[in-house]
């Protein structure tokens, strides 16, 4: 039976746990790790406001500090999952791409 995500986001599974969100298929090279870290109301809800944004390998036998390709901080969390899909489309384009012969 196949994994069926309960949200998408352009077409990759977005895991939601507290303060902390998964984007993208552990299947692949690369994932993206999100961590709010700071909230502001509006119209009296609490939407996220400072948001990390961290382009993780999965590779498990890597330490975690060779694992972080990318880091950045983004203000909202539409801000911080445009710049981090881009991010990990190109680190997956460029993973999966063959080696160039010399």
């Amino acid at each position: 039976m196949s994994y069926k995500p309960k949200m998408t986001y352009k077409g990759k599974p977005l895991v939601r746990k507290d303060n902390e969100l998964y984007y993208g298929w552990m299947t692949d090279p690369y994932v993206l790790y999100l961590q709010i870290l700071s909230t502001a109301p509006v119209d009296g809800a609490e939407m996220p406001d400072k948001v990390q944004v961290t382009l993780l390998s999965t590779d498990l036998s890597k330490p975690m500090k060779e694992r972080t390709a990318r880091q950045s901080v983004r203000h909202g969390l539409y801000n911080a999952l445009d710049i981090g899909s881009i991010w990990l489309e190109k680190a997956i384009t460029a993973a999966k791409a063959p080696a160039p012969r010399n």
